[in-house]
């Protein structure tokens, strides 16, 4: 880890984050499921901010392949089986929730017979396959997720939980000045002290698809506004990384970039490691457990077989 512990927020005058310490192999209570995380592995042991999260959200993107849990080689439906075992307060998809066209009819046929338990509670935004839909772009999309995911008829929108503000973002469109502005002002209206943001294609990536500069506005507004957390999809694999800013310059106050494209599509290979990227796994599908405060975050990379493949340190809000 490039951070210390005695580092400091210059803003807050406060750690912004803390290093999970671990003397040995630990076990973690994860929605009723007790998982075995090894010794070794990197921030291996929740620390007890995380252990004591005011809620729980699970995080996804890349999910539904056109395949059923008839399937063996199927993952999206062992994936939301994750989710139901988590019992998160809501979750969050970062994109390509349906492979390849996202028509309607393949919503129904295959996304519905997963995650769409789930979808009372579920805040979503496109990806770029939510617009290759025959019917038009996002047609299938916005006919199967209805009003949560165009609450006030635009492809974006944002929401509070506790003390944290929640912005779903359609990266497809960051060429819009109407979302821009439209951003400009929920960021000045906010009054919750932490903030995340989502969409789909990230800024900084390790994969396949690399860093896709479209949202770096995006991102000087959110840091700007002391932003905490930015999760993306896209790429499809896990990763983490060290706050920086939109600049691509490790920065203690800056943004913490998590990518989570491990939904159910078939897997990407790490291409290119970016300078400030912490943490990396490819072939291994599963959901973020994600662990919010009032005052700071953490999370768990939660595997299809139970295990925690990843483990975030904690972070202070700004």
């Amino acid at each position: 880890m490039p951070l210390t512990p005695s580092a400091t927020n210059s803003r807050t005058n406060k750690a912004r984050w803390g290093i999970p310490v671990a003397a040995g192999a630990s076990l973690a209570l994860v929605g009723g499921v007790l998982l075995w995380s090894p010794a070794g592995e990197a921030d291996a042991s929740p620390t007890a901010a995380a252990s004591a999260a005011g809620f729980t959200a699970v995080a996804a993107g890349d999910i539904a392949e056109q395949c059923t849990a008839s399937s063996s080689s199927c993952k999206h439906p062992k994936t939301a089986a994750l989710v139901k075992q988590i019992n998160p307060s809501f979750v969050m998809t970062m994109g390509d929730n349906q492979y390849d066209d996202a028509r309607l009819k393949d919503f129904q046929k295959y996304y519905a017979k997963s995650w769409g338990a789930f979808k009372s509670k579920t805040h979503p935004v496109a990806g770029n396959h939510e617009t290759y839909d025959p019917d038009g772009a996002l047609k299938g999309y916005k006919s199967y997720f209805g009003s949560v995911a165009y609450p006030d008829g635009k492809s974006y929108y944002s929401f509070d939980q506790d003390n944290w503000h929640f912005i779903a973002l359609d990266s497809n469109s960051f060429d819009d000045d109407e979302q821009i502005d439209w951003l400009k002002d929920d960021l000045a209206a906010n009054s919750k002290k932490c903030v995340a943001a989502y969409w789909h294609h990230p800024l900084y990536s390790s994969g396949e698809h690399g860093n896709d500069p479209v949202s770096r506005p995006v991102w000087k507004l959110l840091y700007d506004n002391k932003a905490e957390l930015v999760l993306n999809g896209h790429d499809h694999h896990y990763e983490r990384f060290a706050p920086q800013n939109a600049d691509g310059k490790a920065d203690s106050n800056g943004i913490v970039e998590l990518l989570g494209g491990m939904g159910g599509a078939n897997p990407y290979k790490i291409e290119e490691v970016q300078p400030n990227s912490q943490k990396r796994i490819t072939n291994t599908f599963g959901v973020v457990k994600l662990n919010f405060t009032d005052t700071g975050f953490s999370w768990n990379l939660v595997a299809t077989d139970g295990s925690t493949k990843d483990t975030s340190p904690s972070y202070t809000c700004r």
